[in-house]
């Protein structure tokens, strides 16, 4: 049975890259799928029947390592947060949102900021604080200027090899940086809507583009991030420099707020875990906590 990975999702279509990687099946899912509640996405591995040399019906979806909601996108390795330093605002505690939310998909984050030539010079040293602090944790921080020639040649070995997606809130400069990673975005899509024998949509989907051995889904992604499925003990493990210390607590489900022997609030107190990410770790817990009990239909 013939294998393949879907790269595009667009009116209730799926377009199968077959494994050979030189031809799309437009293909429909199983109609049990729907009675299971299996819904293919972009990024999934799938098992297929071909009808013809186009066209098909997917009858198996592999087992995912993670999926996102917005974009609907499966089996994502890694999530370029997209944050200005200026206009809007640098703001860490939506940057902490997103990281945490991304953390627990298991995906890998990557900090870039953009807009750093609108900094004033007090402004630049507050910033180049921020992007200390997140290097520390691990975090890996690029950060762009307007007109930078090398922004590509930077930006490609991160995608190598990995399915990144794009992430970030309004006027950050998410279609600017996909444009300058992928200069041939729309001559790529014209050759793939060749392929599929289809004319250029101006309908919103998500696509898989071939990049540097990578691939990158084709849309700036989701702008904000609930901890709907997240459990209040989940959440530490999100935050890398507390998991790294929760094991020290004296409990093994230490929440970190008024228990006694909590490494992570001695390491606040030293400064080595920052003021501002505890609190933004207490706000976040405060969400999750406060959230209505969800109740199952069944």
């Amino acid at each position: 049975m013939p294998k393949g990975q879907i790269r595009k999702a667009l009116s209730g279509f799926y377009y199968v890259l077959d494994d050979d990687g030189d031809r799309y099946i437009q293909c429909r899912g199983r109609g049990v799928f729907r009675n299971r509640q299996i819904s293919p996405l972009v990024g999934d591995y799938v098992d297929y029947k071909a009808d013809n040399d186009l066209e098909g019906t997917i009858l198996h979806v592999y087992e995912r390592k993670n999926e996102l909601v917005r974009p609907p996108i499966s089996n994502v390795d890694q999530a370029i947060l997209v944050f200005s330093a200026k206009q809007p605002d640098f703001h860490p505690l939506l940057l902490d949102r997103f990281l945490t939310a991304i953390e627990s998909h298991s995906i890998e984050p990557i900090i870039c900021l953009t807009k750093m030539d609108l900094l004033k010079e007090d402004e630049q040293e507050r910033i180049s604080e921020f992007i200390a602090d997140y290097e520390k944790i691990g975090y890996e921080v690029i950060p762009t200027y307007k007109g930078d020639a090398e922004l590509q040649e930077r930006l490609m070995p991160t995608l190598e090899g990995k399915v990144s997606v794009l992430a970030g809130q309004s006027g950050v400069g998410k279609s600017t940086l996909l444009n300058t990673i992928l200069p041939s975005l729309a001559l790529k899509t014209d050759d793939i809507s060749k392929a599929l024998n289809r004319g250029k949509h101006t309908t919103r989907h998500v696509e898989l583009i071939e990049v540097n051995g990578g691939l990158l889904a084709d849309t700036p992604g989701f702008s904000s991030f609930e901890f709907d499925t997240m459990e209040k003990e989940e959440l530490s493990a999100c935050f890398p420099e507390m998991a790294d210390k929760s094991n020290d607590c004296k409990f093994r489900e230490c929440l970190h707020l008024n228990e006694p022997k909590c490494a992570i609030k001695a390491a606040v107190e030293t400064g080595e875990i920052k003021d501002y990410r505890y609190k933004h770790y207490l706000k976040f817990l405060e969400e999750i906590m406060s959230r209505k009990p969800r109740y199952s239909n069944d």
